[in-house]
């Protein structure tokens, strides 16, 4: 990428940066020329991703789930990259169940990772830039289902709100400082944890997982799965200086599924 698309020289920690959204946003922002520190639970694979970098970078073991572990491997991630100006809080998980069997357990869980694990690294990094009166990009990864309820799906949905509305919250506060906060809200995206849950909503829809990605692509209006690469490209613009006006935003990345 180039002209205001171009983060030569800026600092990304991408939390969830091994695998589907995680890693294509980390690619896209290596392509546009940013270093970037991957911090996820799978540090191998995280690793893996980092070899394929054009500018170098680095893998850190985290737990969103836990401040400690968190503020550790963003720091190990700011004194590896000398500082730091973006910060990608994506990592999440889904489990799928009608609303009246969600256990206590499931619903810890994807509050635990999609909520709490974006509040974490975002408000670690806040303090970071306000420390070093840096001028600060955060974009976090919500969900369609952070605008719409979705069946199977109203513990994870809720948690998605959440990133929502802490996103326009924190943003709020931030933009005196010159921190800019937005998240994008991904479709029907062709990642692992898209071909899990059409396994699971086969099984309590009763229907075929053919049947269940057909239903999918028939809601898109642009008429295909997601690529994870189409949420990532969205991610970089927001980080770059093209999105410098942009803050507090649930940017729909869709395909037409949601239109507002």
């Amino acid at each position: 990428m180039a002209g205001i698309f171009d983060l030569s020289g800026r600092k990304a920690i991408v939390t969830g940066g091994s695998k589907g959204i995680g890693a294509a946003i980390v690619r896209a922002l290596d392509k546009a020329g940013a270093t970037v520190a991957i911090a996820d639970l799978d540090v191998m694979a995280a690793q893996a991703v980092v070899a394929e970098l054009e500018n170098g970078g680095f893998a850190v073991e985290v737990d969103v789930t836990k401040r400690q572990s968190v503020d550790e491997a963003m720091q190990k991630a700011i004194d590896g990259l000398g500082g730091f100006d973006l910060l990608c809080a994506n990592a999440g998980v889904s489990t799928m169940r009608p609303a009246v069997d969600i256990t206590d357990e499931e619903w810890d869980f994807n509050f635990d990772v999609n909520a709490r694990g974006v509040f974490l690294a975002n408000q670690i990094a806040c303090r970071h830039f306000l420390a070093n009166k840096t001028k600060g990009v955060i974009v976090n990864t919500a969900s369609l289902a952070a605008k719409v309820g979705a069946p199977l799906l109203a513990h994870y949905s809720a948690s998605k709100f959440a990133v929502f509305g802490w996103t326009q919250a924190l943003a709020r506060e931030m933009a005196p400082k010159n921190i800019r906060v937005n998240c994008v809200c991904p479709g029907f995206v062709k990642t692992a944890m898209q071909e899990r849950e059409i396994v699971w909503e086969a099984e309590l829809r009763g229907m075929t997982p053919e049947a269940v990605r057909a239903e999918y692509i028939s809601l898109t209006p642009l008429g295909r799965i997601e690529e994870p690469e189409d949420v990532a490209d969205v991610v970089v613009f927001l980080a770059s200086d093209a999105a410098r006006f942009m803050t507090g935003q649930g940017i729909n990345v869709t395909g037409g599924v949601r239109m507002d």
